[in-house]
């Protein structure tokens, strides 16, 4: 199961770790990414924190973490294609893996229908 934050990333828990990234939604939003600043592997995050900078030719965006952990594995990829996110924001444009990570902290963000719903409007 996917969760929101309300600025508009995703994380996936998968065998107690944490995939990370941005949603359609904000990639839609930014426009055609020309950079992707990864984090570093080793790197402790808390909740809420500025994980990287995505960059278009529209502007240049903080991507917050969504739930605490430390960052185990980053999209290598992104560095090459940062399009990829624009491509496949929720699947092959993801932007790291994090472990120990705070499973309570979930209870803090939103459900796909939830998130869904709050971009009514937007």
């Amino acid at each position: 199961m996917k969760y929101y934050s309300e600025e508009h990333q995703w994380v996936e828990i998968e065998g107690g770790k944490a995939r990370i990234g941005i949603t359609k939604f904000a990639a839609d939003e930014l426009g055609e990414l020309s950079y992707v600043e990864l984090p570093s592997v080793g790197s402790v995050f808390k909740q809420g924190d500025s994980l990287c900078v995505v960059e278009s030719v529209k502007a240049a965006s903080d991507v917050f973490m969504p739930i605490g952990g430390k960052i185990v594995e980053v999209n290598t990829e992104l560095e090459q294609k940062p399009e990829l996110v624009n491509e496949d924001a929720e699947g092959e444009g993801w932007i790291c893996i994090a472990s120990d990570v705070n499973a309570d902290e979930l209870a803090k963000l939103m459900d796909e229908e939830k998130y869904l719903a709050s971009l009514k409007g937007k």
